[in-house]
């Protein structure tokens, strides 16, 4: 059998609980430094009691150290790892292969999606220099994939959810170009989100203040049994700067889409250990999104972009049936609550958002007329689509959800000499107890009494499942022995939890850096050099190709467009295009 990963972002401690509460398998959490994101920044200290609370459930710990490093920072990053290390971490996702010089602890290297994991070369020369995870480039096709795997045999992570960066991950340098915030050092300030006009030669404008770099998000969901088959083990929710409903919801979708496939695909097992249960519709379209695409997974296809807004147009709901400046009645099948924000695209393509302030439910037909009043014009027209991005019931109920997880058992109680003893039957742990022996009165209640306590764990994380009373004769068990039984059992359950991993050899730490210094100063590989001042020709490097977005593909038409510019505000960057490779660059002027 093949343990899969389900793998989700923590922006921090609370979300990271959140996320395995709710089914992760693994998260990923940025540290004090270094985390590729300036404002997802983590203490040591949070980082070990996320560590604790994931081996209840034998689930993992990464630590993102994935910038690139000056020289006068690697020995804070050297001892970054150290930290984390003592602290129970699982991995490091590292970007910077300069790391694999210094004296660090034995944690197992994933090589971050920034290393730019886009061909067999690239996997091969990080299995060799030792790395145990490789994250690989969203753009790649499952047949690209299928190949990463044939050739290679180190586990291969790939993200199947979430926003898209335009750019091949580590190979953009606009946000640094225009205002020296570098997404290697993780300071991006996401300049492909904005909206940019498209230039011919000679300054006329063939797409006025649209937002030409902005992708849909990602969701692959449809594509996961395809994705297993290819040989990912890991599945990454891309997210670490997003809130905490958004991670329940999106990893309770990934959790119910993968136990889905792994009940009909007996060769495929969840990684770590539970099972959750949800009090709120678990629905992707509800939280934040830009539309969704596959991206690249079956090849080059229209409509990846978000050309209208970068912001979040939610689930669709319905269309304006009639309406007037503050009034509107929707044809809609779903239930609408006063308080929801509803939003549409305009004439002119603009976003715009309105709160359903009083909402008022009739029914025509099979479906629902809601009449949604505001407090202020709308300017919705007859027609138009709505949809809704915030769900105001469903987030109160999102923000409730504890995710319940629970890890299922097998009780025995048996009987000693002395008193009885509490097993669990899948693990062998048990818990012995003296005490008097007295018969019963009434055998039918007292076992009726006994297999009732013993199904009772309140908020723990056990679920018993089956229950087995192996007594020679029916006894009389106050609810207190009983009691005292389980916690005795609980803490014996719980001490086996957290050690499932212990500490590294010292030997095996001297072997592993001896291959990992070993494989990079011998090995050939790139290793990224951090010049504020040296910025590329390429600022960009994207499989998204504005020509073929929006119908002037010269493999698709027999019309010539000529150079092609992109402009914002003072900024033009001119556009090159590699069409054998099918990829665009953002060029300096």
């Amino acid at each position: 059998m093949k343990q899969i990963e389900l793998l989700s972002p923590a922006k921090n401690l609370e979300v990271g609980i959140a996320a395995i509460n709710h089914g992760a398998d693994a998260v990923y959490i940025g540290g004090p430094a270094f985390g590729a994101r300036e404002k997802a920044g983590n203490s040591i200290e949070d980082i070990e009691q996320l560590c604790r609370h994931a081996t209840l459930f034998d689930a993992k710990v990464y630590v993102t150290l994935n910038t690139l490093l000056y020289d006068n920072e690697k020995e804070q990053a050297r001892q970054l790892a150290w930290d984390c290390w003592n602290a129970g971490v699982d991995a490091l996702i590292v970007q910077d292969l300069s790391l694999l010089e210094l004296d660090l602890p034995p944690i197992p290297l994933h090589a971050s999606t920034q290393c730019d994991n886009l061909t067999v070369e690239r996997v091969q020369e990080l299995e060799k220099l030792g790395f145990e995870q490789v994250v690989l480039g969203r753009e790649l096709s499952l047949e690209q994939i299928k190949e990463i795997r044939r050739q290679t045999t180190v586990p291969l992570e790939f993200f199947v959810h979430g926003s898209l960066c335009v750019s091949h991950s580590g190979q953009c340098y606009l946000s640094q170009y225009i205002g020296n915030r570098s997404a290697n050092r993780g300071a991006c300030a996401q300049p492909c989100r904005l909206p940019w006009d498209l230039l011919d030669a000679y300054g006329n404008v063939l797409i006025k203040n649209k937002h030409l770099l902005c992708l849909k998000d990602l969701n692959n969901s449809a594509h996961l049994e395809e994705l297993l088959d290819a040989g990912v083990t890991s599945f990454k929710i891309e997210g670490r700067l997003k809130e905490e409903d958004y991670v329940k919801n999106i990893t309770a979708y990934y959790r119910q889409q993968l136990d889905a496939i792994f009940e009909r695909r007996p060769e495929y097992v969840q990684a770590s250990q539970g099972h959750c249960s949800y009090s709120f519709e678990v629905n992707p379209e509800k939280s934040f999104n830009r539309g969704f695409t596959d991206y690249f997974i079956h090849g080059r296809q229209p409509n990846i972009g978000s050309p209208f807004t970068p912001k979040s147009m939610g689930e669709y709901i319905g269309e304006v049936k009639w309406c007037n400046s503050v009034r509107m009645e929707l044809l809609t099948d779903k239930e609408l609550h006063n308080g929801d924000g509803l939003c549409f695209l305009n004439e002119k393509d603009e976003l715009i958002g309105i709160r359903a302030d009083v909402v008022r439910p009739g029914r025509d037909a099979a479906r629902h007329v809601s009449t949604v009043v505001c407090n202020r014009p709308h300017g919705a027209q007859r027609g138009y689509k709505i949809y809704r991005n915030y769900d105001i019931e469903w987030q109160r109920q999102v923000e409730a959800s504890t995710g319940n997880r629970k890890i299922d058992i097998e009780l025995v109680l048996s009987e000693t000499e002395e008193g009885f003893v509490l097993t669990e039957k899948l693990s062998t742990i048990n818990f012995q107890l003296p005490t008097p022996k007295i018969p019963a009165n009434n055998p039918e209640k007292a076992l009726e009494n006994i297999r009732k306590k013993l199904s009772q764990w309140g908020d723990t994380i056990y679920n018993p499942v089956n229950i087995e009373i192996n007594l020679s004769q029916p006894y009389l068990i106050p609810a207190s022995v009983l009691g005292e039984m389980k916690r005795g059992l609980l803490q014996q359950l719980a001490a086996a939890q957290c050690g499932l991993s212990g500490p590294v050899p010292a030997a095996l730490h001297i072997s592993l850096q001896e291959i990992r210094q070993g494989a990079a100063e011998t090995g050939p590989h790139d290793r990224p050099t951090l010049v504020p001042d040296e910025i590329p020709t390429h600022l960009m490097s994207c499989h998204h190709c504005i020509r073929y977005a929006n119908g002037m593909c010269p493999k698709e038409t027999d019309k010539s467009t000529g150079p092609l510019f992109i402009r914002n505000g003072e900024h033009v960057f001119p556009l090159e295009f590699d069409c054998k490779n099918c990829i665009m660059y953002v060029n300096r002027p």
